[in-house]
């Protein structure tokens, strides 16, 4: 653990320092989260990615509600190529009172908390844009491993208008079905 915490700790002050130079102006979210429709899984299509996220092919969010009401989340993905061993990474994410369910913080390795918002969330929960107010990450997901060039397209779109650079947005790598160890894991139990 200690050897972990060693590893991520430039990664997480380098967070926390952009955390304290968040954009001017907030980025609105989503008016309301139907939290238990939000939930399950979803694919990692697009990304301006953390340093954890780098390279890594096949990921996917799950997202399931705990006994307390907090999101428990599991990151599933393969470091650098399609047949590389799967590896997952727990978070557990708080919503915010009074955001409708659209404003999470999440909290990495017990030690530090990120913003988390929907930004935009397709109708029929199919497709989501998570964003943070300082533009420095962003996430787009589906419910599917792939979208169309249409989709992609108005995400650009979306994101421009929240005043992010899409030059910096990097479409994932994903490839199903899976083959090879692991590929029927996807996520684990929430404590």
């Amino acid at each position: 653990m200690r050897s972990l915490i060693a590893a991520a700790l430039p990664a997480l002050l380098a967070i926390l320092l952009t955390g304290c130079a968040e954009a001017a102006t907030p980025i609105r979210p989503v008016a309301q989260v139907d939290l238990p429709r939000y939930m399950g899984r979803w694919y990692v299509i697009g990304i301006i990615p953390t340093w954890l996220e780098q390279g890594n092919h096949n990921p996917v969010e799950t997202y399931r509600l705990d006994r307390n009401g907090n999101v428990c989340t599991w990151y599933r993905y393969r470091p650098d190529r399609f047949d590389a061993p799967v590896k997952r990474l727990k978070s557990t994410g708080l919503v915010v009172p009074g955001t409708g369910n659209a404003e999470w913080k999440v909290r990495f390795f017990g030690l530090f908390k990120a913003q988390y918002k929907v930004g935009w969330l397709a109708e029929d929960y199919s497709q989501v844009l998570v964003v943070r107010d300082a533009r420095d990450y962003l996430w787009y997901m589906a419910r599917t491993p792939t979208v169309s060039e249409a989709d992609w397209q108005a995400m650009l779109t979306r994101a421009r208008a929240f005043g992010y650079d899409v030059s910096r947005i990097q479409r994932v790598p994903q490839r199903w079905p899976e083959q090879g160890p692991g590929s029927d894991q996807f996520d684990g139990e929430c404590p």
